[in-house]
């Protein structure tokens, strides 16, 4: 029998990357503790669906920022996914806001 020798290296703990993975957690923490006190507290109304909406975008914001590493990307790659992004917002507000306008014509 021939022994075999084990090439397992043990790396350090990298303490930059895990204070990012706590930073990132309470930060998303933050947020949805701060959803559910106002889920709970306001009453229903434009308002509070405004902010929850603006709170969700802030969320995916970052998720996309830090998990999916858009962060860490060259500029024109931000661009390219934020920009569309934008644009596909701008189009779901004004159909949201002038959707109702063709029962208002009276065409029909």
């Amino acid at each position: 029998m021939t022994s075999e020798e084990n090439n397992i290296v043990v790396q350090p703990v990298d303490k930059a990357k895990i204070k990012q993975i706590i930073r990132v957690a309470i930060i998303l923490g933050v947020i949805t503790t701060c959803e559910f006190i106002i889920a709970f507290t306001l009453g229903s109304g434009s308002i509070k669906t405004s902010i929850f909406v603006l709170m969700t975008l802030v969320k995916a914001f970052y998720i996309v920022w830090e998990f999916m590493h858009l962060g860490h990307e060259v500029k024109g790659l931000k661009w390219m996914v934020i920009a569309p992004l934008v644009l596909a917002l701008w189009l779901l507000v004004a159909l949201l806001m002038e959707g109702s306008a063709i029962h208002d014509a009276n065409f029909l």
